[in-house]
């Protein structure tokens, strides 16, 4: 055990020996004086601090120094009752206070007292107690901004972590300080019981047991209890004001000694006028040497502190090249440089309005709300959105970007809205052509003045807000697969653990690594399949880990063990499904043509064959849309990889289903059939 906790321990057990044993005055000496020691630290260091937290322990520190000061109490009391003696120090304090009149002193006590009990105690208990309700009222507040500067992207993880932390820690110092602020008053009760049992008692041994006369036993005692009493009260006053500075100490970047004299004397033309009011006091009764030369300092002081402070003749502009050089020869300033926002929303500065609360914007709110919704739907956290604008773009331009790389871009209207037809038939409406960003529908932006006409025709009229909310959401979900990298996953793997350890301890890290589980989410995520049912895919892997570690093919037993949730995504409403089928003799040309590595397996088909595939698709798909329904290919399990792997290049959007991937009381409706014929 390190010394210092050590003597911690020592403290404590010493408090509880002075509480039973008694101690010489000699020794109780030593202990007066290091209780007053240790009072003038604690307020200096009070008085040091730029903010409350950085002084954590002072609550503890109060309660340790509160008892410690009741055990001397309880030793000197049983000294000055028992031996009439305390110690030197305490014999001293009386004798220089009383003097040669026992009266006198003791009204100079009871005044100290009472400042001690009704001013500063008092005063630092009310602070501690409004201090600790307003700072726990203040926390949702500071909790939502902080979520809202991290959803900005003010701030990153790291550093929202440590804001909430202290936000925490604040409560609890405050809460923590209003409870010892009690043992500060009680302390300070005890402290007057004390003395009132010092003297009556003390009267009573000196008179009937020590055969003193009255003015003899008050000397004694009330010369020894107002000793004992000041230095029991004095550390208690130094204790009680520094719980009042704690408390109500604002975060500065300075101590209270720099904060005081730079504030008290901001303006100097004050000095003056209090000099003047000063000088104007020498007019009465007042001493009027005494009055002129305090006036004159003032003004002196002011004089000195308006004065403008000489500047060193370096030209400016040289400085700040300096400091911009030496930041950029900083190692710091170059390893920043390395790191990349995984999602990064930028947009031209006549679209700062979006993001400006304060002239309404709430597109913050909205990401926060994205990422909310995307976690429910794909299963996965996604990565904080880093908002900026960018002077490079057109002003009405913005652009999203995925881990550096330009995914999507668009064009705002602020003070328009967006019309996208309803059909062939729609009424033309005036405005300015555009296309939908999202989903790729022609559009136009509209007024104000025609948005209710647009309505009733049957137009869908969107706000610019939700229209970027509604295109950042799908390009996220289009991308999702490549925001989940292998520290996302293992994210993922210790969530599912809390619940499911024996399974995740089934899977990783044999026989699949975190890189192959995160490989297997991703073939997920890249063909829109959400990954939140982690529980069923681990049972999979579990399964199929062992037979075989190729990726690709445990991504199809992952889908079809999650057949149930497939459905539901592609079928509403209990209606059947429309789907293109496989012909039985494309199944078997791509069957033939699949190639088995080390590495995997991959379709090795001829340009010929692929195009007869592709134009065969091309058709099925073309008819399918015109119907307005979603194409939807369904061939047999074994192909299934191997097909969505060739229509990639072509229909990325095309969805590529197995009959193992519905569930068998479907009702399933073929409208077309590939075939190479």
């Amino acid at each position: 055990m390190k010394l210092r906790d050590l003597s911690v321990l020592l403290a404590v057990i010493l408090i509880i020996v002075m509480l039973v044993i008694p101690l010489p005055g000699w020794l109780l000496s030593i202990f007066i004086l290091m209780n007053i020691s240790v009072a003038l630290i604690v307020i200096l260091v009070s008085m040091n601090t730029s903010e409350p937290l950085q002084f954590s322990v002072f609550p503890s520190l109060l309660l340790l120094l509160t008892l410690f000061r009741l055990g001397l109490n309880v030793s000197t009391t049983r000294s000055i009752l028992s031996e009439q003696d305390a110690g030197g120090v305490v014999e001293t304090f009386g004798t220089f206070v009383i003097g040669d009149n026992p009266l006198v002193g003791f009204v100079v006590f009871s005044i100290l007292v009472i400042i001690q009990f009704l001013v500063i105690t008092k005063g630092s208990e009310r602070v501690s107690e409004v201090a600790a309700r307003f700072t726990l009222d203040a926390m949702p507040g500071k909790q939502m901004s902080i979520d809202a500067d991290l959803n900005a992207g003010m701030i990153n993880e790291i550093q929202a972590k440590n804001r909430r932390e202290k936000v925490e820690s604040e409560a609890d110092f405050y809460g923590a300080m209003d409870g010892a602020s009690k043992f500060v008053k009680g302390d300070a009760i005890a402290g007057i019981i004390i003395v009132l049992i010092n003297i009556i008692f003390g009267l009573i041994i000196g008179m009937m047991q020590m055969d003193m006369s009255f003015g003899e036993a008050i000397t004694t005692y009330m010369q020894l209890t107002v000793g004992d009493g000041l230095v029991s009260q004095i550390p208690a006053l130094l204790i009680s004001t520094a719980t009042g500075i704690v408390v109500t100490r604002v975060a500065s970047e300075g101590n209270l000694g720099s904060d005081v004299t730079e504030q008290l004397f901001r303006y100097p033309k004050m000095l003056y006028i209090a000099a003047g009011t000063i000088f104007l006091f020498g007019f009465t009764p007042i001493n009027f040497f005494l009055t002129t030369v305090i006036a004159a300092l003032l003004a002196l002081g002011g004089y000195m502190l308006s004065r403008p402070l000489e500047e060193p003749d370096i030209d400016r502009e040289v400085v700040e090249e300096e400091a911009d050089s030496e930041q950029m020869k900083s190692p710091d300033n170059v390893v920043d440089l390395l790191s990349m926002d995984p999602i990064e929303f930028e947009f031209g500065y006549a679209l700062i309005p979006l993001v400006d609360t304060n002239q309404g914007g709430d597109l913050m709110d909205r990401i926060v709300m994205i990422r909310r919704q995307l976690a429910i739907e794909l299963g996965i956290v996604i990565p904080v959105v880093r908002i900026r604008d960018n002077i490079q773009l057109n002003p009405n331009e913005y652009q999203l970007k995925i881990k550096g790389n330009e995914v999507a871009q668009g064009e705002l209207l602020l003070d328009h809205y967006l019309a996208m037809t309803p059909g062939i038939d729609e009424e033309e409406m005036d405005g300015i052509d555009t296309t939908e960003p999202a989903f790729g529908l022609p559009a136009k932006w509209i007024t104000e003045e025609v948005k209710d006409e647009a309505e009733l025709s049957g137009y869908t009229v969107v706000d610019p807000p939700s229209v970027v909310s509604t295109h950042i959401t799908e390009i996220i979900k289009k991308h999702a697969h490549l925001l989940l990298g292998r520290q996302e996953t293992k994210q993922l793997i210790d969530h599912l653990k809390e619940s499911y350890p024996i399974l995740v301890e089934e899977v990783t890290p044999e026989p699949l690594s975190i890189g192959e589980v995160q490989k297997v989410l991703a073939k997920l995520l890249r063909e829109h399949v959400s990954i939140r049912n982690l529980p069923i895919i681990f049972e999979t892997l579990a399964d199929f880990g062992k037979m075989t570690n190729d990726t690709e093919l445990l991504g199809e037993y992952a889908r079809q063990a999650l057949a149930a949730q497939i459905t539901k995504q592609y079928v509403q409403d209990e209606r059947a499904l429309k789907v293109i089928t496989v012909a039985g003799e494309v199944e078997q040309m791509i069957a033939d043509h699949v190639q088995q590595t080390e590495h995997g397996s991959y379709l090795s088909l001829d340009p010929e064959s692929q195009q007869r595939i592709i134009r065969s698709v091309t058709e099925k798909v073309e008819n399918v849309s015109l119907q307005e329904e979603t194409p939807i290919i369904l061939c047999s399990p074994t192909v299934r990889m191997y097909m969505k792997q060739l229509l990639d290049r072509f229909f990325p959007h095309v969805i590529v289903l197995s009959y193992n991937e519905l569930e068998p009381n479907l009702d399933v409706q073929s409208v077309g059939v590939v075939n190479v014929a």
